[in-house]
């Protein structure tokens, strides 16, 4: 066994997979510079560092639950629904993150809220933050499950140390008085400790009737409103104008 293939067998040993990917240039440039050892063991650390951070950010993007459009570097500044480039970019420095501020995204479907709350989630988790993306579906899936099975409860905890959490088309569809309770106690507990991006295309004004209860809904408004950036998308569909077709481009 020569010392290559001995050093792998070590790297394997010790989980050190950054290194063993990195053996290669790093021993080169080694050569090529005529580093000293001391530089040539800090530049094996740093690979297997990196490597390691690197592996984190992808475990933590999975657990996000992010949908496959989340890169806000693809954004396209000429479509024009309400957020220009230079608030984007303000609202990608996530300074309203640090100070727990909530971000109300509303518009008609299409628009562009669910990518953008996406992408803001994305970028939190690769900056360090505790961010999660879930459905208004799937959040109170959660909160009715938490109680019976394991992974339910298991997601209820992950979400409560949350700093960020996107609720995505929430009051889409009217909601029983039981899950609104559940979905008000959630809330409730993280309020002011952890930030919300929420999407929806109801107005304030129309969630008392999809909760059937205006009490509940201004109450949930409170906690969602107060120190809450609103912003309203508009323009139209972005899907529709660019929706795909099985066809080819034929003249008849």
């Amino acid at each position: 066994m020569d010392n290559k293939q001995l050093i792998g067998l070590y790297c394997r040993q010790f989980r050190m997979g950054g290194i063993t990917t990195a053996i290669d240039s790093v021993v080169a440039d080694a050569q090529k510079n005529s580093i000293g050892y001391m530089e040539f063991t800090v530049k094996l650390l740093a690979a297997e560092a990196m490597h390691r951070e690197n592996n984190d950010i992808i475990k933590r993007l999975k657990i996000a639950r992010l949908p496959r459009s989340n890169d806000l570097g693809s954004y396209d500044p000429a479509v024009e629904n309400g957020v220009s480039k230079a608030r984007l970019n303000q609202l990608r420095e996530l300074n309203w993150l640090d100070q727990v501020y909530n971000i109300m995204l509303m518009g008609p479907s299409g628009t562009g809220k669910t990518f953008l709350a996406a992408g803001l989630c994305a970028d939190a988790v690769k900056k360090g933050y505790k961010a999660y993306f879930r459905t208004m579906d799937e959040l109170m899936n959660m909160l009715k499950m938490k109680d019976f099975t394991r992974s339910a409860m298991a997601d209820y905890k992950r979400l409560t140390k949350a700093n960020l959490i996107v609720i995505d088309d929430i009051m889409l569809f009217p909601v029983e008085k039981n899950q609104a309770v559940a979905l008000f106690n959630f809330i409730n507990g993280l309020y002011e400790k952890t930030s919300f991006i929420i999407t929806t295309n109801k107005k304030p004004t129309e969630w008392a009737t999809m909760l059937n209860d205006e009490v509940l809904a201004t109450a949930l408004l409170d906690r969602l409103l107060f120190q809450c950036e609103v912003i309203n998308l508009t323009g139209k569909s972005y899907r529709l104008q660019n929706r795909k077709t099985i066809f080819e481009n034929i003249t008849n």
